[in-house]
Protein backbone atom coordinates (compact mmCIF):
# COMPACT_ATOMS: atom_id res chain seq x y z
CA UNK A 1 0.00 0.00 0.00
CA UNK A 2 1.02 3.42 -1.15
CA UNK A 3 1.00 5.47 2.34
CA UNK A 4 1.77 9.56 2.45
CA UNK A 5 5.36 8.01 4.50
CA UNK A 6 5.89 5.46 1.53
CA UNK A 7 5.52 8.34 -1.25
CA UNK A 8 7.83 10.87 0.74
CA UNK A 9 10.38 8.16 1.09
CA UNK A 10 9.53 7.27 -2.83
CA UNK A 11 10.07 10.75 -3.63
CA UNK A 12 13.33 11.36 -1.84
CA UNK A 13 15.15 8.03 -3.90
CA UNK A 14 13.49 9.38 -7.11
CA UNK A 15 14.78 13.02 -6.21
CA UNK A 16 18.27 11.48 -4.83
CA UNK A 17 19.17 9.45 -7.94
CA UNK A 18 18.22 12.30 -10.50
CA UNK A 19 20.53 14.73 -8.56
CA UNK A 20 23.40 11.87 -7.79
CA UNK A 21 23.11 8.99 -9.97
CA UNK A 22 23.95 6.87 -7.22
CA UNK A 23 21.64 4.05 -6.20
CA UNK A 24 20.15 5.79 -2.73
CA UNK A 25 20.37 3.34 0.80
CA UNK A 26 18.45 4.01 4.40
CA UNK A 27 20.99 5.79 5.82
CA UNK A 28 21.22 8.39 3.01
CA UNK A 29 17.87 9.27 3.24
CA UNK A 30 17.45 9.52 7.03
CA UNK A 31 20.55 11.67 6.83
CA UNK A 32 20.35 13.56 3.23
CA UNK A 33 16.81 14.04 3.60
CA UNK A 34 16.01 14.91 7.46
CA UNK A 35 13.43 11.75 7.24
CA UNK A 36 11.98 11.72 10.81
CA UNK A 37 11.66 8.39 10.91
CA UNK A 38 14.16 5.33 11.79
CA UNK A 39 16.54 3.87 9.64
CA UNK A 40 14.78 0.33 10.03
CA UNK A 41 11.42 1.81 8.87
CA UNK A 42 12.84 3.30 5.65
CA UNK A 43 14.46 0.30 4.81
CA UNK A 44 11.07 -1.70 5.31
CA UNK A 45 9.29 0.85 3.60
CA UNK A 46 12.44 0.53 0.50
CA UNK A 47 11.67 -3.38 0.32
CA UNK A 48 7.74 -2.55 0.16
CA UNK A 49 8.14 -0.16 -2.61
CA UNK A 50 10.65 -2.35 -4.57
CA UNK A 51 7.79 -5.41 -3.65
CA UNK A 52 5.19 -3.06 -5.32
CA UNK A 53 7.44 -2.32 -8.46
CA UNK A 54 7.98 1.39 -7.77
CA UNK A 55 11.32 0.70 -7.17
CA UNK A 56 14.42 -1.76 -8.15
CA UNK A 57 17.84 -3.05 -6.67
CA UNK A 58 21.15 -2.24 -8.69
CA UNK A 59 23.65 -5.32 -9.29
CA UNK A 60 26.62 -3.51 -7.33
CA UNK A 61 24.87 -1.55 -4.78
CA UNK A 62 22.47 -2.68 -1.90
CA UNK A 63 21.10 0.53 -2.51
CA UNK A 64 17.49 1.39 -4.77
CA UNK A 65 16.52 2.94 -7.79
CA UNK A 66 13.68 4.23 -9.62
CA UNK A 67 12.25 1.59 -11.91
CA UNK A 68 9.89 2.62 -15.27
CA UNK A 69 7.09 2.01 -13.54
CA UNK A 70 8.35 4.71 -10.49
CA UNK A 71 9.31 7.43 -12.85
CA UNK A 72 5.74 7.04 -14.15
CA UNK A 73 4.14 7.42 -11.12
CA UNK A 74 6.17 10.07 -10.16
CA UNK A 75 5.87 12.12 -13.44
CA UNK A 76 2.05 11.62 -12.87
CA UNK A 77 1.24 12.05 -9.74
CA UNK A 78 4.59 13.92 -7.94
CA UNK A 79 6.14 17.06 -10.76
CA UNK A 80 5.94 20.21 -8.58
CA UNK A 81 4.59 23.21 -10.85
CA UNK A 82 8.52 24.41 -11.07
CA UNK A 83 9.05 28.17 -12.64
CA UNK A 84 10.95 28.08 -15.93
CA UNK A 85 14.81 28.50 -16.17
CA UNK A 86 14.95 32.71 -17.21
CA UNK A 87 17.90 31.97 -18.92
CA UNK A 88 15.39 29.39 -21.50
CA UNK A 89 13.02 31.44 -21.81
CA UNK A 90 15.01 34.57 -22.90
CA UNK A 91 16.90 32.48 -25.28
CA UNK A 92 13.86 31.11 -26.65
CA UNK A 93 12.22 34.73 -27.14
CA UNK A 94 14.95 36.44 -28.25
CA UNK A 95 15.58 33.73 -31.03
CA UNK A 96 12.41 34.56 -32.04
CA UNK A 97 11.54 38.41 -31.63
CA UNK A 98 15.40 39.51 -33.32
CA UNK A 99 15.41 36.68 -36.40
CA UNK A 100 13.05 36.52 -39.43
CA UNK A 101 12.95 33.27 -39.26
CA UNK A 102 10.82 30.82 -40.97
CA UNK A 103 9.45 28.06 -38.82
CA UNK A 104 11.48 25.01 -39.83
CA UNK A 105 14.97 27.30 -39.06
CA UNK A 106 12.68 28.42 -35.80
CA UNK A 107 12.27 24.74 -34.76
CA UNK A 108 15.74 23.49 -35.32
CA UNK A 109 16.98 26.86 -33.78
CA UNK A 110 14.70 25.97 -30.27
CA UNK A 111 16.09 22.29 -30.82
CA UNK A 112 19.82 23.54 -29.98
CA UNK A 113 18.19 26.00 -27.31
CA UNK A 114 16.62 22.79 -25.59
CA UNK A 115 20.08 20.58 -25.93
CA UNK A 116 21.92 23.60 -24.55
CA UNK A 117 20.00 24.32 -21.70
CA UNK A 118 19.05 20.82 -20.23
CA UNK A 119 22.44 19.11 -21.51
CA UNK A 120 20.75 16.38 -23.22
CA UNK A 121 19.33 15.35 -26.70
CA UNK A 122 16.64 17.45 -28.34
CA UNK A 123 14.13 16.52 -31.30
CA UNK A 124 11.64 17.95 -32.99
CA UNK A 125 8.94 16.33 -35.42
CA UNK A 126 8.39 19.06 -38.31
CA UNK A 127 5.00 19.64 -39.29
CA UNK A 128 3.74 16.60 -41.53
CA UNK A 129 3.90 17.78 -45.08
CA UNK A 130 1.49 14.53 -46.12
CA UNK A 131 -1.81 16.52 -45.73
CA UNK A 132 -0.32 19.05 -48.32
CA UNK A 133 -0.17 19.74 -51.93
CA UNK A 134 2.56 21.19 -54.27
CA UNK A 135 1.56 24.57 -54.98
CA UNK A 136 5.33 26.10 -56.72
CA UNK A 137 8.90 25.08 -57.66
CA UNK A 138 11.66 27.21 -57.68
CA UNK A 139 14.84 26.63 -58.90
CA UNK A 140 18.22 29.14 -58.45
CA UNK A 141 21.05 28.18 -60.63
CA UNK A 142 24.33 29.02 -58.64
CA UNK A 143 26.45 27.74 -61.15
CA UNK A 144 26.62 24.93 -63.72
CA UNK A 145 26.69 22.34 -61.36
CA UNK A 146 24.40 23.44 -58.47
CA UNK A 147 21.59 25.02 -57.75
CA UNK A 148 18.76 25.41 -54.63
CA UNK A 149 15.47 24.40 -54.87
CA UNK A 150 12.55 25.85 -52.89
CA UNK A 151 9.51 23.95 -52.54
CA UNK A 152 5.95 25.59 -51.54
CA UNK A 153 3.12 24.30 -50.53
CA UNK A 154 -0.45 24.99 -50.75
CA UNK A 155 -0.30 25.75 -47.34
CA UNK A 156 2.86 28.35 -47.36
CA UNK A 157 5.21 25.79 -45.85
CA UNK A 158 8.26 25.23 -47.78
CA UNK A 159 11.95 23.48 -47.70
CA UNK A 160 14.97 23.92 -49.30
CA UNK A 161 17.07 21.56 -50.79
CA UNK A 162 20.56 21.83 -52.25
CA UNK A 163 21.45 20.39 -55.74
CA UNK A 164 24.24 19.38 -56.74
CA UNK A 165 25.33 17.68 -60.25
CA UNK A 166 28.31 15.51 -61.48
CA UNK A 167 28.16 17.31 -64.97
CA UNK A 168 27.52 20.90 -66.28
CA UNK A 169 23.41 21.94 -66.20
CA UNK A 170 22.70 24.98 -69.00
CA UNK A 171 20.65 26.83 -67.50
CA UNK A 172 18.09 26.77 -70.16
CA UNK A 173 17.68 23.40 -69.18
CA UNK A 174 17.12 23.99 -65.66
CA UNK A 175 14.53 26.68 -66.31
CA UNK A 176 12.57 24.26 -69.00
CA UNK A 177 12.74 21.35 -66.38
CA UNK A 178 10.96 23.66 -63.57
CA UNK A 179 8.29 24.88 -65.96
CA UNK A 180 7.57 21.58 -66.79
CA UNK A 181 7.44 20.39 -63.05
CA UNK A 182 4.98 23.14 -62.15
CA UNK A 183 2.58 22.61 -65.17
CA UNK A 184 1.92 19.38 -64.06
CA UNK A 185 2.87 19.04 -60.72
CA UNK A 186 0.63 21.32 -59.01
CA UNK A 187 -1.91 20.69 -56.55
CA UNK A 188 -0.32 16.79 -56.51
CA UNK A 189 -0.15 15.65 -52.64
CA UNK A 190 3.78 15.72 -51.25
CA UNK A 191 3.81 11.79 -50.64
CA UNK A 192 2.73 11.64 -54.44
CA UNK A 193 4.92 13.41 -56.44
CA UNK A 194 8.00 10.98 -56.61
CA UNK A 195 5.17 8.20 -58.40
CA UNK A 196 3.92 11.05 -60.35
CA UNK A 197 7.57 12.49 -61.59
CA UNK A 198 7.82 9.01 -63.47
CA UNK A 199 4.71 9.88 -66.10
CA UNK A 200 6.54 13.47 -66.48
CA UNK A 201 10.18 11.74 -67.16
CA UNK A 202 9.25 10.96 -71.25
CA UNK A 203 8.20 14.95 -71.36
CA UNK A 204 11.42 15.88 -70.01
CA UNK A 205 13.65 13.54 -72.23
CA UNK A 206 12.07 15.33 -75.18
CA UNK A 207 13.29 18.61 -74.68
CA UNK A 208 15.71 18.69 -71.74
CA UNK A 209 18.98 17.56 -72.67
CA UNK A 210 20.73 16.23 -69.00
CA UNK A 211 17.56 15.35 -67.99
CA UNK A 212 18.00 12.06 -66.30
CA UNK A 213 20.21 14.12 -63.77
CA UNK A 214 18.11 16.64 -63.07
CA UNK A 215 14.97 13.87 -62.73
CA UNK A 216 16.87 12.01 -60.20
CA UNK A 217 17.49 15.37 -58.48
CA UNK A 218 13.83 15.91 -57.94
CA UNK A 219 12.96 12.41 -57.40
CA UNK A 220 15.49 12.51 -54.51
CA UNK A 221 13.97 15.63 -52.91
CA UNK A 222 10.40 14.75 -52.96
CA UNK A 223 11.33 12.04 -51.10
CA UNK A 224 13.11 14.11 -48.77
CA UNK A 225 10.44 16.02 -48.41
CA UNK A 226 7.72 13.84 -48.18
CA UNK A 227 9.29 12.24 -45.06
CA UNK A 228 12.66 13.85 -43.73
CA UNK A 229 10.73 16.11 -40.73
CA UNK A 230 12.66 15.22 -37.38
CA UNK A 231 15.43 17.18 -36.60
CA UNK A 232 17.86 16.44 -33.66
CA UNK A 233 20.78 18.46 -31.87
CA UNK A 234 23.15 17.71 -29.10
CA UNK A 235 23.01 13.76 -30.59
CA UNK A 236 26.97 13.96 -28.60
CA UNK A 237 25.45 14.54 -25.37
CA UNK A 238 24.35 11.29 -24.12
CA UNK A 239 28.27 9.70 -24.81
CA UNK A 240 28.55 11.97 -21.26
CA UNK A 241 25.80 10.49 -19.59
CA UNK A 242 26.94 7.54 -17.07
CA UNK A 243 23.79 5.32 -18.34
CA UNK A 244 25.23 5.18 -21.62
CA UNK A 245 28.84 4.18 -20.60
CA UNK A 246 27.92 0.58 -22.39
CA UNK A 247 28.84 0.98 -25.70
CA UNK A 248 26.05 -1.48 -27.39
CA UNK A 249 24.06 0.39 -25.50
CA UNK A 250 25.31 3.53 -27.49
CA UNK A 251 25.21 1.78 -30.83
CA UNK A 252 21.83 0.86 -30.54
CA UNK A 253 20.38 4.66 -29.67
CA UNK A 254 22.76 6.08 -32.37
CA UNK A 255 20.60 4.15 -34.68
CA UNK A 256 17.30 5.09 -33.73
CA UNK A 257 18.78 8.52 -34.63
CA UNK A 258 18.97 7.60 -37.84
CA UNK A 259 15.17 6.15 -38.29
CA UNK A 260 12.68 9.04 -38.37
CA UNK A 261 9.82 6.23 -38.22
CA UNK A 262 11.13 5.35 -34.31
CA UNK A 263 10.42 8.46 -32.75
CA UNK A 264 6.97 9.03 -34.67
CA UNK A 265 5.76 5.95 -33.67
CA UNK A 266 7.20 5.19 -30.25
CA UNK A 267 4.17 5.83 -28.14
CA UNK A 268 2.53 3.01 -29.68
CA UNK A 269 5.51 0.68 -29.70
CA UNK A 270 4.51 -2.21 -27.37
CA UNK A 271 8.32 -2.12 -25.20
CA UNK A 272 7.25 1.53 -24.51
CA UNK A 273 5.57 3.22 -21.47
CA UNK A 274 3.99 6.06 -22.04
CA UNK A 275 2.40 8.85 -19.84
CA UNK A 276 0.28 12.18 -19.62
CA UNK A 277 1.23 14.90 -17.21
CA UNK A 278 -0.97 17.26 -15.98
CA UNK A 279 -0.18 20.18 -17.67
CA UNK A 280 -0.04 18.55 -21.07
CA UNK A 281 3.24 16.96 -21.75
CA UNK A 282 3.76 13.53 -22.51
CA UNK A 283 6.38 11.22 -21.59
CA UNK A 284 7.54 7.89 -23.00
CA UNK A 285 10.50 5.12 -21.28
CA UNK A 286 12.04 2.58 -24.07
CA UNK A 287 15.13 1.03 -24.25
CA UNK A 288 16.51 3.14 -21.25
CA UNK A 289 15.65 6.38 -22.49
CA UNK A 290 13.30 8.91 -21.18
CA UNK A 291 11.60 11.24 -23.94
CA UNK A 292 9.43 13.98 -23.05
CA UNK A 293 7.24 15.58 -25.57
CA UNK A 294 5.44 18.62 -25.99
CA UNK A 295 2.83 19.25 -28.99
CA UNK A 296 2.65 22.36 -30.99
CA UNK A 297 -0.01 23.47 -33.95
CA UNK A 298 1.39 26.00 -36.57
CA UNK A 299 0.49 27.52 -39.46
CA UNK A 300 -3.88 26.60 -38.59
CA UNK A 301 -3.87 23.30 -38.74
CA UNK A 302 -0.28 21.52 -39.30
CA UNK A 303 1.14 19.90 -35.97
CA UNK A 304 4.60 19.30 -34.90
CA UNK A 305 6.32 18.45 -31.41
CA UNK A 306 9.44 19.24 -29.42
CA UNK A 307 11.51 16.57 -27.36
CA UNK A 308 13.98 16.65 -25.06
CA UNK A 309 15.73 12.54 -25.25
CA UNK A 310 17.61 11.42 -21.89
CA UNK A 311 18.57 9.11 -19.55
CA UNK A 312 15.53 7.91 -17.41
CA UNK A 313 17.49 9.60 -14.56
CA UNK A 314 16.62 13.47 -15.99
CA UNK A 315 15.32 16.23 -13.99
CA UNK A 316 12.25 16.07 -15.07
CA UNK A 317 10.71 19.54 -13.47
CA UNK A 318 12.93 21.36 -15.53
CA UNK A 319 12.71 19.45 -18.64
CA UNK A 320 8.90 19.60 -18.31
CA UNK A 321 8.70 22.94 -18.50
CA UNK A 322 11.31 23.98 -21.38
CA UNK A 323 10.15 21.71 -23.73
CA UNK A 324 6.53 23.05 -23.23
CA UNK A 325 7.40 26.48 -23.22
CA UNK A 326 8.84 26.42 -26.75
CA UNK A 327 5.95 24.80 -27.68
CA UNK A 328 4.18 27.24 -27.27
CA UNK A 329 6.37 29.89 -28.33
CA UNK A 330 6.83 28.49 -31.67
CA UNK A 331 2.08 28.09 -31.93
CA UNK A 332 2.52 32.27 -30.59
CA UNK A 333 4.78 32.93 -33.79
CA UNK A 334 3.49 30.73 -36.01
CA UNK A 335 -0.34 29.47 -35.42
CA UNK A 336 -1.45 32.13 -38.37
CA UNK A 337 1.43 30.97 -40.57
CA UNK A 338 4.07 33.61 -39.05
CA UNK A 339 1.28 36.23 -37.97
CA UNK A 340 3.04 37.34 -34.37
CA UNK A 341 0.65 40.56 -33.64
CA UNK A 342 -0.36 39.28 -30.61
Amino acid sequence: MLTPRRIEIFKAVVDDFIQNAEPVGSKTLQTRYHLPYSSATIRNDLQALEEMGYLEKTHTSSGRVPSTMGYKFYCENLLSESSLDKKMEVAIRNAFETSNLNVEDAIQQSCQILSDMTNMTSGAIGPDASSQRLEHIKLFPIDERNAVCVFITDSGHTETKNFHFDEDIPFKDIETCTDILNQRLKGTPITDLAEKMESIKPDLGSVVQRHEMLFTAFVKAFVKFASDNVYFSGKDRMLYQPEFEDINKLKKMMTMFNDASVWKKMNTNENAVAVSTRSGAELTWYNDLAVVRSKFKVNGDETGEFMVIGPSRMNYDKVVSMVEYAARMIEKMYKTGGDDSE
